[in-house]
């Protein structure tokens, strides 16, 4: 048992945000269970999550001692708690649907609320991982999408996993299909797209070349348009290659940027709609392995799909051209 006492800088809060602050390590999920368990209590009495401190209030805690430290970076997701959109899960592997404006992996914001660190406290959770018991695995991630992008990303659970998923997608065994919705019609309705694209760390920004050069990475995409209303046309894109912003890129190269993209686009032609950002979901995945596929063997031939798209009710309100 630990004692906290009030000070006049903590004096008014209430009980449960005083105790997020004060203890890091400890989830917010079971910030609250231990709170309804009475392993918090105040002058010996139960005390409410709503309670607010007064100066001089002395508080006995019930916690482990590991929960009164400063977890390091790599136990950050003990701080997390999940709010996972799971599409499919086995012993294996574990397919999230990742909403728009949350990061996969910490960025320069270092918020320890990412997708990662919550499938780590998913999983921890659940009994399905336990660090203490690893000499060196983690959860990992084996595919990555933009803050504001959404859509399926794939975790891998066991090491073996994480090696054969790698490869798959390396070799480019894992077909991923996003759905996106752009200005204008593209012609053809459906085609290939080929550009060489050159990353600009400094102003964090992808330009498509004509032609390929030395720090130059070759992007490909199959894009089909099903279905256009009010000058905004509702597209598939299947990647043929992984590069960073490659939809948002290569479509505006075409003349069609996403919808709500002004990276790409410009505020003027998203002035009026209902996006702040890209309207790009990943939303489909096929395990195609025309090779051998070891523990995910099981896998091959399987799709799987979410079962909403945010930004389709929008698009099939939006009335239809008359001819």
């Amino acid at each position: 048992m630990k004692e906290l006492v009030i000070n006049r800088n903590d004096a008014g809060q209430r009980l449960d945000k005083y105790l997020t602050k004060a203890l890091p390590a400890l989830p917010p999920s079971l910030l609250q269970k231990y709170i309804r368990l009475k392993r918090v209590k105040l002058g010996g009495k139960r005390v409410e999550k709503d309670y607010r401190l007064q100066e001089g209030d002395v508080l006995q805690l019930y916690i482990s001692d590991e929960f009164f430290s400063t977890p390091d970076p790599e136990e950050a997701w003990r701080t997390v708690t999940p709010r996972l959109d799971v599409v499919y899960e086995d012993e294996h592997i574990l397919l999230v649907n990742k909403p728009v404006g949350l990061v996969v992996h910490e960025d320069e914001s270092s918020t320890p609320n990412t997708l990662i660190n919550q499938i780590k406290a998913y999983l921890y959770n659940k009994g399905d991982w336990d660090p203490g018991q690893e000499a060196s695995f983690t959860p990992a991630l084996c595919n990555r999408i933009d803050r504001n992008t959404g859509g399926i990303v794939i975790a891998a659970k066991t090491a073996a996993a994480l090696r054969i998923l790698n490869e798959k997608i390396r070799d480019r065994e894992i077909s991923k299909y996003y759905l996106c919705l752009v200005h204008g019609v593209p012609r053809p309705a459906s085609g290939t797209l080929t550009s060489y694209l050159r990353r600009d760390l400094e102003k964090k920004q992808v330009f498509a070349l004509k032609h390929k050069t030395a720090d130059s990475l070759t992007a490909k995409l199959r894009y089909t348009v099903l279905e256009s209303r009010c000058g905004i046309s509702l597209v598939e894109c299947r990647l043929l290659t992984g590069r960073t912003h490659q939809i948002r890129v290569q479509m505006s190269e075409g003349g069609h940027p996403l919808v709500g993209d002004t990276k790409y686009g410009t505020a003027a032609q998203n002035r009026g709609l209902p996006y702040k950002h890209q309207a790009l979901w990943s939303y489909r995945l096929r395990f195609d392995f025309p090779t051998g596929a070891g523990e995910l063997e099981y896998l091959r031939g399987r799709e799987f799909q979410v079962q909403a798209v945010p930004f389709l009710e929008y698009f099939y309100g939006l009335p239809k051209k008359q001819n």
